[in-house]
């Protein structure tokens, strides 16, 4: 490992879209760079290789873990595979960035966290939204402007049409609208409102894949407060939330995949003003990544850490069990 408390060198494992388009592109507008890419297809590989001017290419996950040239990886790997990928990489010595859900339920999670902290590597979960000036700013909004913040509401749906071999519909790899975007309204609520008590939720598989295509949850707080999260693959594209408090909310659209060359904007009405907040174009896949690289520098915790992403799966194994007949269920 070559870590540098300037630059990181990343290997990237898996050629992926979201690496393809958002994450590869990030890491090379930043101070940092892309070292070696990985596929288990090599042509493929470098064939990715060169349209994005990366130096290295290998034909397999081993190879490229194997590469002296590296101080980090990027995970875009399907879902049912961050777990083996980050703990191999932990014992590589490399920093690890993955894709979201870090594993495939809580305990799942919270051993590729522990093994990481074992390995004295620096472990995040790739939560971009986080990153953005105008989730930073709903925070701070909820906290010291709304009183008594009572519930939120939260969607995640795009139309994942005429793709019957997606990775997102197999449930070996799991996949489903929960795991895929869903974990997106989850982990809004819970920055929000903290950890909930229980869940309820109702799912249904229009393909006959084995995994959910649409998911409607509740989450409940022993004080009284809630919220809903809906997720699904079978209609158009929504993502937004709103926060509900007793002087006022706060409404976002376009919540979670933010453009990076437009502005985007919060609405919110509090204590009877009503105002509009626009926020000029970023890449919050930049500064996800250049948090990463400040975590890994200073060895500080990083914001969508582990343990945080332990705490976002066991809700969402919740309404997984809650979904398949449980009924209420609590969040263990």
């Amino acid at each position: 490992m070559t870590t540098s408390t300037d630059r990181l060198t990343f290997g990237v494992l898996g050629t992926a879209g979201i690496a393809r388009k958002a994450v590869v592109p990030a890491i090379a507008a930043s101070d940092h760079a892309v070292g070696a890419v990985a596929s288990r297809d090599g042509e493929r590989a470098k064939r990715f290789a060169e349209a994005h001017g990366i130096p290295r290419s290998h034909g397999s996950y081993e190879a490229l873990l194997e590469d002296d040239g590296l101080d980090a990886v990027y995970i875009p790997l399907p879902n049912g595979l961050h777990a083996e990928w980050a703990t191999r990489a932990a014992d590589a010595g490399l920093h690890v960035l993955c894709e979201k859900p870090l594993a495939g339920d809580a305990a799942e999670a919270q051993t590729v966290t522990d093994h990481c902290a074992d390995r004295g590597v620096t472990l995040m979960e790739g939560f971009m939204y986080r990153y953005h000036p105008r989730t930073e700013r709903v925070l701070e909004l909820a906290e010291r402007a709304l009183d008594d913040v009572r519930t939120v509401t939260s969607t995640f749906r795009f139309p994942l049409y005429d793709r019957p071999n997606d990775v997102r519909l197999d449930p070996d790899l799991a996949g489903g609208s929960l795991m895929d975007v869903g974990c997106y309204p989850v982990s809004l609520v819970r920055t929000v409102l903290g950890e909930p008590d229980r869940t309820y939720a109702h799912t249904h598989d229009t393909r006959d894949a084995g995994v959910d295509t649409e998911l409607a949850g509740v989450l409940e707080y022993g004080d009284g407060r809630s919220a809903r999260v809906a997720c699904g693959f079978d209609t158009q594209l929504v993502q937004r939330y709103r926060v509900d408090a007793t002087n006022g909310w706060i409404e976002v659209e376009r919540a979670f995949d933010a453009p990076t060359d437009e502005p985007v904007e919060l609405t919110y009405e509090i204590g009877g003003r009503r105002g509009v907040e626009t926020f000029e174009p970023v890449d919050q896949y930049r500064l996800q990544v250049e948090h990463f690289a400040d975590r890994v520098d200073d060895g500080a915790r990083p914001l969508t850490d582990g343990a945080e992403a332990v705490a976002n799966m066991r809700v969402i194994d919740a309404l997984y069990e809650s979904a398949d007949g449980s009924g209420s269920v609590a969040v263990e």
